[in-house]
């Protein structure tokens, strides 16, 4: 078994490890593991999000079926990735992001527990959610990806370019006399053309030099991710480790650190600092609706429990 460091943040967890598992959505029960976090100051509220009528709606009317397989489904349905019929496409926000990402879901992860589903609905053309063991093969282009996973060789988002300058097309392995060895951040050094500005094309070589054009996540238990991380396919990916926050997650695992967060959280908070650290830009609330569900959802169950005089 793996274990973490206390600073890592990187892993998801959407699973409680104790009692059976219920396969029904996180507002249907009340009997859920509270993070510390629950009694701090609700980190979600500075968040610019879209207008959540469109769930309050959805939420006073009740179940409602998925348009594609009938089931009877609370805002979405997390095995077709759509929303229910009581929330229409039109109304739910869409992100746009400045890469791939894929995520690898455990088989035995349930997937109503799993908050994966929210980065396909809300950036549905970005997001690709595969169920281990049916995976890419990423040998070719590792290069231009990377793997958000705590460990000893893990490197922090300010310092991808730097490290992924080691990989080439054809892979680190290959003899010295491929030109192709040349460092990716080499390459990309070309002369400005007469009608080029130079300052637009040192920021073209730099952003070509970083390559990273996917991010992969893993969706699982921490102790059901050894077999994941381990994978021959996933082996040499340059790995990503995440500066520490704390969970919102309200299925928090019992007897783990509030910096194990959800699958959302992680994406989320990855795509903020790789927009400040590589993109070099100010931050100013493009990726907040990726928590546009998980925000709302937090909020009816921190509610619920106040009522019910559990906190």
């Amino acid at each position: 078994q793996l274990t973490m460091s206390l600073n890592s943040s990187t892993l998801s967890h959407e699973e409680n490890s104790e009692g059976p598992k219920r396969n029904t959505e996180c507002l249907e029960s009340l009997e859920l593991q509270t993070p510390s976090s629950f009694q701090d100051n609700n980190p979600l509220k500075q968040l610019q999000l879209a207008s959540q009528e469109v769930l309050e709606k959805a939420k006073k009317s009740g179940r409602s079926k998925c348009p594609r397989c009938s089931s009877s489904r609370m805002f979405y349905c997390y095995t077709c990735f759509v929303p229910v019929e009581t929330v229409p496409t039109k109304e739910i926000p869409t992100v746009k992001l400045p890469l791939k990402i894929d995520i690898i879901k455990h088989p035995n992860e349930t997937d109503g527990k799993s908050t994966a589903v929210h980065a396909k609905l809300l950036a549905p053309d970005d997001v690709t959610i595969y169920k281990y063991p049916c995976i890419p093969e990423y040998e070719e282009k590792r290069h231009e990806i990377a793997l958000v996973f705590p460990g000893p060789n893990s490197v922090s988002v300010k310092d991808i370019a730097l490290h992924l300058q080691k990989y080439t097309k054809k892979g680190v392995n290959n003899s010295d006399d491929d030109c192709s060895k040349e460092p990716l951040l080499k390459q990309a050094k070309m002369e400005p053309k007469e009608e080029e500005n130079p300052s637009e094309c040192i920021s073209s070589s730099r952003n070509e030099g970083t390559r990273l054009k996917k991010i992969i996540f893993i969706d699982s238990t921490w102790n059901q991710t050894n077999k994941i991380i381990t994978d021959e396919r996933l082996q040499g990916l340059l790995q990503i480790e995440l500066k520490t926050r704390k969970t919102c997650f309200w299925r928090h695992q019992k007897g783990k650190p509030d910096t194990y967060l959800s699958t959302i959280e992680a994406i989320y908070y990855f795509l903020v600092d790789y927009h400040q650290e590589i993109l070099k830009e100010n931050y100013e609330g493009q990726y907040d609706n990726l928590l546009f569900f998980f925000s709302f959802m937090y909020r009816l169950i921190k509610n619920a429990k106040c009522c019910a005089g559990k906190e």
